[in-house]
């Protein structure tokens, strides 16, 4: 009777092992995420439209959110922020010039800084206020 009693207990014991493993194993294994497609009911759920500008925003507020990455430090060579020696030669060339090559890139500078939510107007006056401190 104590060895049937004890096969039971060894028994009970291992198919609890199994059990607890296998929930172990499964969550493991399980996926970390779901894709949700249009129509899904997962996709019911609001998205919060970005923020539009109310109107084309400042030369300072275009510097501070994309220019001054690079600007700030001297990155990839751009000029820095209120240097005057650096700017100089490139104010000498002209505002046009300038503008192009803000717009259109030129060395390390890829097209519009990566600024590609700036229109060229939102460029044209950053470039003037970046001048403007150089000045």
């Amino acid at each position: 009777m104590k060895i049937v009693v004890k096969c039971v207990a060894v028994l009970a014991v291992l198919v609890s092992s199994y059990v607890l493993a296998t929930d172990d194993i499964a969550s493991r294994i399980s996926p970390v995420g779901e894709v949700c497609m249009a129509g899904d009911p997962c996709a019911k759920a609001a998205v919060a439209a970005a923020p539009v500008a109310a109107g084309p925003r400042s030369g300072k507020e275009i510097y501070d959110g994309k220019c001054s990455l690079c600007h700030a430090s001297g990155a990839a060579g751009a000029p820095k922020y209120a240097d005057n020696a650096a700017w100089s030669p490139r104010i000498a060339k002209g505002k046009e010039q300038l503008y192009v090559n803000a717009i259109n890139g030129i060395g390390g500078m890829p097209a519009k800084g990566l600024c590609s939510d700036c229109s060229d107007e939102e460029i044209q006056v950053a470039v003037d206020y970046m001048v403007s401190a150089a000045q």
